[in-house]
């Protein structure tokens, strides 16, 4: 059994410290009067320099980066975006604020990630943008999803907030579409508490993210004074300076969970019933924000999922059963029913959408997959061994455990 003292998280030093004190004896904690050499202007430079793209917008949210690259591409009323149905419920309420359409895509059980065999069925004439989500840190299959996308005349918007460090074929994802969208919220490998950021390669896409996060207001001078609408989505000099002190040690995390993930893949492979989710042959990187697994009832004598994980956190494991089917909630239904959606939407398109609003390969996938944080790949070696063992041990005493309950 575990103690339960798994690494802390979120990390900091002095440093950290230091560098929060500069900012706010500064005076200058908004980021435009901090100017170019400001925390948050330095981190969009090393940040965008880092992910292999020209340009980089800071937001403060990785649901605002989402928000603001679609709004960049001026996804509106009328039009549909390609979601996944296993993600956090922010890829699908930043289509929802622009009174676009979520289609969902099924899963591809052994990944988690959207499956590209399905996405091109999803695809009509109102279909404006895919927005695929590299789950748990590893990449989706982006060759397909890009040659879908260039076929059909789609765009790209790469969900990559849990993905900082993964790449795809000795690229960084977040580089590969047309915008990428990252997150720092408190679970994420890098974090400032909450904050995001955007990359691209598209200058008109940077000016109009940049302007919409900013209130409409422009800063290039191609770009006009002011675009049509926008927001505040700004981040904070205070979070820029944690941002950096982050990514100082990036990299050496990075690192420790990379070798951690491939041990605890070694172990597990060991034992009846447990299979560690695979990653697209164009993976050269796995990020790992998450540890994603599946469990097989049949090698665990019939146990349910909910007893599955409880018996792991009484081995002090605090594994996490993973998400619900976002295709399948509640709030579906309401947007579908509110005043609005039916103005912009024919019924008969509404209709089609809740007939079509199955991913039944999805719907398999959650029964069985469940997932561990970041943080417990920050640990040691005996830390990977204690995972495996108490996984053995559940699948050696299912048979009591399951009657027990």
């Amino acid at each position: 059994m575990h103690s339960g003292k798994w690494p802390g998280w979120p990390i900091s030093d002095e440093r950290d410290e230091e560098s929060l004190l500069k900012v706010l004896r500064s005076g200058d904690w908004y980021r435009y009067r901090a100017g170019d050499q400001g925390r948050v202007a330095t981190f969009e430079q090393r940040w965008g320099k880092d992910v292999g793209t020209s340009y980089c917008q800071a937001t403060n949210s990785g649901t605002s980066a989402l928000i603001a690259s679609l709004a960049a591409l001026q996804i509106g009323p009328g039009d549909e975006v390609l979601v996944p149905p296993y993600t956090f419920v922010a890829s699908i309420n930043a289509v929802l604020v622009h009174h676009a359409l979520p289609v969902f895509v099924d899963s591809d059980p052994d990944t988690a990630q959207m499956d590209a065999g399905t996405l091109e069925a999803r695809v009509n004439e109102n279909t404006r943008a895919v927005l695929p989500c590299h789950i748990g840190g590893a990449p989706c299959d982006m060759d397909r999803m890009l040659g879908i996308a260039q076929r059909r005349g789609l765009k790209v918007v790469e969900d990559a907030c849990q993905a900082h460090t993964a790449a795809w074929k000795g690229r960084r994802v977040g580089s590969l579409g047309d915008a990428g969208c990252f997150s720092f919220q408190n679970s994420k490998n890098m974090t400032s508490g909450d904050g995001g950021a955007l990359t691209t390669n598209d200058k008109l896409l940077y000016a109009r993210a940049r302007a919409f996060q900013n209130n409409g207001s422009s800063t290039l001078e191609d770009d006009g004074a002011r675009t049509s609408n926008g927001a505040n989505l700004r981040l904070t000099e205070f979070q820029g300076a944690v941002l950096l002190g982050q990514l100082g040690r990036n990299e050496l995390l990075t690192k420790r969970r990379e070798e951690n993930g491939a041990y605890l893949n070694e172990l597990l492979s060991a034992i009846p019933g447990i299979r560690p989710k695979k990653t697209y042959p164009g993976t050269t990187r796995h990020g790992y924000h998450l540890y994603i697994f599946d469990y097989d009832p049949d090698q665990f004598a019939g146990m349910s999922k909910t007893r599955f994980v409880q018996a792991l956190r009484t081995e002090g494991i605090p594994v996490s059963g993973g998400y619900t089917a976002l295709n399948k909630q509640p709030f579906v239904e309401q947007f579908l029913n509110a005043p609005g959606f039916k103005r912009i939407y024919s019924q008969q398109r509404l209709n089609e959408y809740r007939e079509q609003n199955h991913c039944p390969a999805n719907d398999r996938m959650i029964e069985n997959t469940c997932w561990l944080t970041q943080n417990m790949l920050l640990g040691a070696k005996p830390d990977m061994e204690t995972i495996a063992a108490a996984l053995d041990r559940i699948q050696h005493h299912a048979g009591d455990l399951t009657k027990a309950n």
